[in-house]
């Protein structure tokens, strides 16, 4: 009797999808078998043999059940024999087959640049536009420690810039065109008809005259008159609205050590403002005297100032702490022209004209166009050497030093004395007789103290008058 062999049915709980027989062929899992009422039915092929078993990988090939020799499970779609795999519920693997969707892949490499460049160029757009902004902080926009607080533009009355800022819209700058040349200098405003006081020696010979006000603003300008005794003149302009004129002060009330700002063009720089002191009053002054015969020397009785005066300062205003004329600046002292060392500009000695005697001569030039000038009626030695003024011998042309009837002879002056004293103040000189007296107007009353034969006396005289030049 040829032996059987019984093969299993499958477990009750083991199934497989629908639909998937011809998957599982291809993957290698066996068709179901036809129902047989509990036994497959089986070839005899002979006595029965010992057939060795085979060990199944489990981990390195697929897992499958190795039949053995001569032993085979038939399929129902045909009579050809397939061998199929017994499955084994308790293998370490099962036979299915589970679609577990696409292998996700890695990271490409063309990823990995495109993202690496996109980064580098994102960081370095970022980093020049900061180093651009740090080199613009560092270069345009340093800035260095500053005072805080808004800024106080306004300025105390009685400071140089509280001064400057009230009386240079008064001031002007004068140019001058005449048949030797031009020149400059400066002038101030009187009164609101456009009249202006300057220096003569400014307008001498002048053709044309040409005024420029602190706004920039140029207009011509006409001569009324001038004196050259008194280095002193007036010019008018017309048509001129808004004027400033500037406030008189009085010189007599002036003394050594008050403060004073100069205003002028030196060099025709206009609107130059320079600040000082009264350094002496009463100075007796010089100048001109070019055409040799003496009728265009000036005379006078200066205050003296160390604030920085220099050509084209002539005819400017010297104001004192409250902004009102004092003086008109008019002549500087310089080195010794011996002097290897001379300067030409301000060596801290300048000398403006009283702005009493000034107000007076302007007053005559506007109405009259000349200015008269207080005499005593006596002709001077100016060669005498010795201490005071000595009444010369003779005058002019042979004529008696003292005028008959005169302010002198009236007085009782004689030809030989020696005028010492003016109103008590020491005389040395004739020049300085001259400047003490046209500091007073015509009709002022002196007191001169004389020196005759030895002995001195006093003598009271009421000053006359007589054309300027």
């Amino acid at each position: 009797m040829a032996n059987r062999q019984q093969t299993d049915p499958a477990p009750q709980w083991w199934s497989r999808p629908e639909g998937t027989a011809e998957a599982d062929r291809r993957h290698g899992v066996p068709a179901p078998r036809p129902d047989s009422g509990g036994e497959d039915p089986v070839q005899d092929a002979g006595p029965t043999q010992d057939v060795p078993t085979q060990d199944v990988p489990t981990q390195d090939a697929p897992t499958q059940d190795v039949p053995a020799p001569g032993v085979s499970d038939l399929t129902p779609d045909g009579p050809a024999a397939v061998p199929t795999v017994r499955y084994d519920p308790w293998g370490a693997e099962p036979l299915q087959v589970v679609d577990r969707g696409r292998t996700p892949r890695g990271i490409r490499l063309w990823q990995v640049v495109a993202l690496s460049l996109g980064t580098a160029l994102f960081a370095g757009g970022i980093g020049g536009y900061l180093g651009v902004l740090a080199e613009r902080q560092s270069s345009t926009r340093l800035e260095l420690p500053q005072a805080a607080g808004a800024a106080d533009r306004g300025r105390a009355p009685e400071s140089v810039a509280g001064i400057a800022a009230t009386a240079l819209p008064g001031v002007v700058t004068l140019h001058v065109r005449g048949t030797k040349g031009s020149g400059t200098g400066t002038g101030f405003v009187l009164d609101q008809q456009g009249h202006i006081l300057t220096n003569s020696h400014v307008v001498a010979d002048s053709q044309e005259i040409t005024v420029t006000f602190s706004t920039g603003e140029s207009v011509t300008a006409q001569l009324v008159g001038r004196d050259s005794g008194y280095d002193l003149a007036v010019v008018k302009v017309s048509g001129v609205r808004g004027l400033h004129p500037l406030s008189l002060g009085n010189s007599e009330n002036v003394q050594v050590g008050d403060p004073v700002v100069a205003i002028g063009a030196p060099f025709d720089l206009s609107n130059t403002v320079t600040a000082g002191i009264i350094s002496a009053t009463g100075r007796p002054v010089t100048a001109g005297g070019d055409k040799g015969d003496g009728s265009d020397i000036s005379y006078v009785d200066a205050l003296q100032t160390d604030a920085p005066i220099n050509p084209g300062n002539s005819g400017g205003p010297l104001l004192d702490a409250k902004a009102h004329v004092v003086g008109i600046n008019s002549a500087i002292r310089g080195a010794d022209k011996e002097d290897a060392t001379r300067q030409g500009g301000s060596i801290g000695l300048g000398f403006a004209i009283p702005v009493n005697q000034g107000k007076r001569v302007a007053e005559e030039l506007i109405r009259t166009g000349r200015a008269t000038h207080p005499v005593i009626g006596v002709t001077l030695d100016m060669d005498y050497a010795g201490d005071g003024a000595r009444v010369g011998d003779k005058g002019e042309d042979g004529k008696p030093s003292v005028v008959a009837d005169g302010p002198g002879a009236r007085a009782g002056i004689r030809a030989g004395d020696v005028i010492t004293k003016v109103d008590g103040q020491r005389v040395r000189g004739g020049d300085e007789l001259i400047i003490k007296i046209r500091a007073h107007r015509p009709g002022d009353p002196l007191t001169l103290t004389v020196l005759r034969g030895g002995r001195e006396s006093t003598l009271k005289v009421v000053l006359g008058s007589a054309n300027g030049s």
